[in-house]
């Protein structure tokens, strides 16, 4: 362990100087434990399956194919397919629980069928947020149920290190400026629908459980067991794991990311059985992928001669706000607010609709981007199910804004996890895309199948909790 949790005080955590706390850690594990993961993974012949509460998960990967759809003669396909990853995009977060778990159980039954038929295993991923926001433990449960195999362990990873997320003594944080934040004193833990009241993620699993997991009865792989012990010592710790343990992977930087999976590659290679709730940073390591660097305006392809750009944004927190309020004062950039409480009159909404299809649709002609953006204070249901029907309400109308344009964008920006999931799925017709890499750190690019409805087209799918206040209008000058 690292030192005391000197951070505390009157039995809470509180933020910290970033450099303070990592003063703290001991040294990083000197070898590169990638080699051994990369060779590990191919052997194994394992097909890492990812489901994406939303596309933001993305953020890490490069090269990967992305599914909105899941019959099993698709998955079929993709077993056959050699690559060792591919992401099912579920968009769960923006259903009701029961929804949800529904959902998980459908892709878990289609996926034991495509596994039968071609012989490979699989291991599933249930990505979603990094600031604890989803339906868990309620989708991993619904997996589980409709695997119905051995399962020895689920673990708990959501450190994400291109959004500064990070895990510490079992705390996990939130970088803002200079300092770490514990992420139940972030506004992430205010949620209508997802908040929480604990940033220790022993306590975190509890409350989530409903008390019925004690924060005693979680166990964690902790940094000095990462850096100073290294994979072998992780492998031997995942030896005692059994019947469903919650376990918590504690992680600063890659490094400790990395051997973390490698020695949890040793543990299955030895029969152990996992299933996982994480974050992206996991999933790029644990397919074995090598760091990249962003892309570039040559490797995007974006053509001003195919006229201008649409960027739609939905997500409403802090920011998100800044970020677009710092994109309006752009040069060539036509600012198009949408009024969310007419949008939830049912006499306005049409009319809302058509007029910033409209005024998206010249702006793209004239070859000008086109920010479409939803009026900025929050309107919040009566209860957590209510406000997600807000939501759901927004995101459609923003989806019939983008269908009621004709002319093709050179690009798109969609803002916001539940916005980039339908806007793709609804709006653009994604039924398959590539993952061809990040834009800016947690940024991801995808490039749109043939069957989508605009063939080709480079789709950027931006978190809402991601970048500083100027990364929304970066990610337009690099488009542009």
């Amino acid at each position: 362990m690292v030192a005391e949790r000197s951070v505390w005080y009157g039995g809470e955590p509180m933020k910290i100087k970033i450099n303070e706390l990592y003063s703290q850690l001991p040294p990083e594990w000197p070898r590169d434990p990638l080699p051994q993961i990369r060779q590990l993974v191919a052997t194994s012949g394992v097909k890492i399956v990812v489901l994406d509460d939303d596309p933001t998960g993305t953020q890490t990967v490069y090269g990967v194919r992305v599914l909105t759809r899941w019959p099993v003669d698709e998955l079929t396909k993709e077993l056959l397919r050699p690559e060792p990853l591919v992401y099912l995009l579920t968009n769960s977060r923006s259903l009701p629980l029961k929804q949800a778990q529904a959902l998980n159980r459908e892709i878990a039954i289609n996926l034991r069928s495509a596994s039968q038929k071609t012989g490979r295993q699989f291991s599933l991923v249930s990505r979603s947020d990094s600031t604890l926001r989803g339906h868990f433990p309620g989708e991993v449960q619904a997996l589980l149920e409709a695997l119905d195999q051995p399962c020895d362990g689920i673990f708990i990873i959501p450190f994400f290190l291109e959004g500064g997320r990070y895990t510490i003594e079992d705390i996990h944080y939130v970088a803002e400026g200079e300092y770490l934040v514990p992420a139940a004193e972030t506004e992430y833990a205010r949620d209508a629908t997802f908040g929480y009241k604990c940033s220790d993620l022993r306590q975190w699993v509890s409350e989530k459980y409903g008390g019925k997991v004690q924060a005693e009865n979680v166990i964690s792989i902790d940094i000095a067991t990462l850096r100073q012990r290294g994979p072998e010592a992780v492998a031997a710790s995942l030896e005692v794991l059994k019947d469903r343990q919650v376990c918590i992977v504690n992680a600063a930087s890659y490094r400790d990311m990395e051997v973390f999976v490698a020695g949890l590659l040793q543990a299955e290679e030895h029969g152990k059985r996992f299933i996982f709730r994480t974050a992206a940073s996991f999933v790029r390591v644990r397919g074995g992928l090598a760091p990249r660097g962003l892309l570039t305006p040559g490797e995007l392809g974006c053509s001003p001669d195919r006229g201008g750009g649409l960027i739609i944004a939905g997500s409403y927190i802090q920011k998100s706000s800044a970020q677009i309020e710092a994109l309006r004062v752009l040069p060539g950039v036509v600012s198009i607010e949408v009024d969310v409480p007419r949008l939830l009159n049912p006499s306005e909404r049409e009319e809302v609709i058509a007029h910033a299809a409209k005024a998206a649709e010249d702006a793209i002609t004239t070859g000008e981007a086109a920010l479409v953006y939803t009026s900025r204070a929050l309107v919040r249901g009566s209860d957590a199910v209510s406000s997600l029907e807000v939501g759901r309400l927004v995101s459609s109308a923003l989806v019939g804004i983008v269908r009621s344009i004709d002319t093709a964008p050179a690009w798109v920006v969609a803002k916001g996890g539940i916005t980039s999931s339908d806007v793709a799925t609804r709006g653009l017709d994604v039924f398959r895309a590539e993952v061809l890499g990040q834009i800016l750190p947690g940024v991801p690019v995808w490039r749109t199948a043939a069957e989508s409805r605009w063939p080709g087209l480079v789709y950027v799918v931006f978190p809402g909790n991601v970048g500083g206040p100027q990364a929304l209008a970066e990610v337009v000058r690099v488009l542009k």
